[in-house]
């Protein structure tokens, strides 16, 4: 095959839950993800097999989209379709793919659309930048797949740097990438190997057995929640209605939430309360991130899943006994679940000397309260890495 991409995996320390909303958000992408190579096909077929998953895809670039058909081949589609509302695509693919980790939690659909829309602008001469890529692959997992995300998954995927945060706004899209301390990128090469320096954490990957797909969970009603808190708090103060797809928590301020919180249905105050607390967090968490307080970091991280279950109420008993066990033993500065908390799996932020009693420790309990998930549980130690990319082969 002629090209490589990578298009890695992400985790989200802080900011869970909120990009839909516009809130903020931080994440890293990470060292293990999605291998994809192809050939440029130029009669305009797309082929696709997996290492993954079983069958075929086979389609054209430049017939009209078709019907999602609930196959991994629908996200080669989604990248067809969101790519194709922009650009004229004459030239297919031959290609292969293969995903590094379990599917649940990591965001391994965003990083395979990513992957998809990469290739397919390689194949067609199209130079995107990578907000760009964000974009295109976030309206393809929405409008084609039919998950209502933020761009959390696609900017981490896309947009992160090896050993940095991304911190990213959602409501303007802009952010920044924030080396571990508060020391700054130079051409400098002393400040340079500081930032390539290893960070004083690896991230622990707790799958817990079970997969999912977030079009089927209650992802979508969760979002649904949110804006009906919003407009809950827009009716109450006698402000005028927007649409639906134009109302967003981001635009309403804390105040006013204080204000109207006892008059609305429980349920929408606590997504309600997630959002805003979590606003808070990853404020405390992106000053805490720059001056190397990473205790005060993963206490945070805790805390957004101690309001993720209680306050967002997602969370499988299986998910919430791994976290359970993580926040109590020694050498975890913090964790959370990974994506959207229904299934999948946590992440922790751990010191690389502790890693062998975690993994054991954690394993041990959590298949005495889970022995069904034996065969299943696994366990992965990661590192923040560069975001997608082309490789040699």
């Amino acid at each position: 095959m002629q090209y490589h991409i990578f298009s890695p995996y992400r985790v989200c320390p802080l900011g869970a839950h909120v990009d839909h909303q516009h809130g903020l958000v931080t994440g890293f992408a990470i060292d293990k993800g999605v291998d994809l190579w192809f050939d440029v096909a130029d009669d305009g077929h797309v082929h696709l097999e997996s290492k993954t998953f079983e069958g075929i895809v086979d389609f054209d670039i430049d017939a009209p989209s078709q019907v999602r058909e609930r196959h991994w081949g629908d996200y080669a589609r989604g990248a067809k379709y969101a790519l194709k509302k922009r650009f004229e695509l004459k030239r297919g693919i031959t290609g292969v793919i293969q995903g590094s980790l379990p599917v649940g939690g990591l965001s391994s659909s965003a990083a395979v659309l990513i992957a998809y829309v990469m290739a397919f602008a390689k194949a067609n001469d199209i130079t995107l930048q990578p907000f760009e890529v964000v974009k295109i692959a976030s309206e393809a997992e929405r409008e084609y797949i039919g998950l209502n995300n933020g761009l959390l998954d696609q900017a981490c995927i896309a947009l992160g740097k090896k050993n940095q945060l991304l911190f990213l706004d959602c409501d303007s899209n802009e952010y920044r990438l924030i080396p571990f301390g508060g020391q700054q990128q130079s051409t400098d090469n002393s400040q340079l190997s500081i930032v390539n320096s290893q960070l004083p954490f690896e991230i622990g990957i707790f799958f817990s057995g079970l997969t999912r797909s977030l079009v089927n969970s209650d992802y979508n009603l969760r979002v649904y929640e949110c804006k009906t808190a919003a407009w809950n708090m827009l009716a109450y103060t006698e402000q005028p209605l927007k649409t639906f797809d134009k109302t967003f928590l981001r635009d309403i301020p804390k105040a006013t939430f204080d204000k109207t919180r006892i008059a609305m249905p429980a349920r929408f105050a606590r997504r309600a309360e997630h959002f805003y607390s979590e606003y808070r967090r990853v404020r405390q968490g992106v000053t805490a991130w720059e001056t190397g307080n990473l205790k005060l970091f993963g206490k945070l991280s805790f805390d957004s899943c101690e309001s993720s279950i209680h306050n967002y109420e997602c969370g499988s008993p299986e998910l919430i006994a791994i976290y359970e066990i993580m926040r109590s033993l020694p050498g975890v500065y913090g964790g959370r679940f990974s994506g959207a908390g229904f299934k999948g799996a946590c992440i922790a932020l751990v010191d690389p000397a502790h890693k062998a009693e975690i993994e054991k420790v954690l394993t041990e309990r959590y298949l005495a309260q889970f022995p069904e998930y034996e065969r299943t549980f696994q366990v992965f130690w990661v590192k923040p890495d560069d975001g997608a990319r082309f490789l040699e082969n």
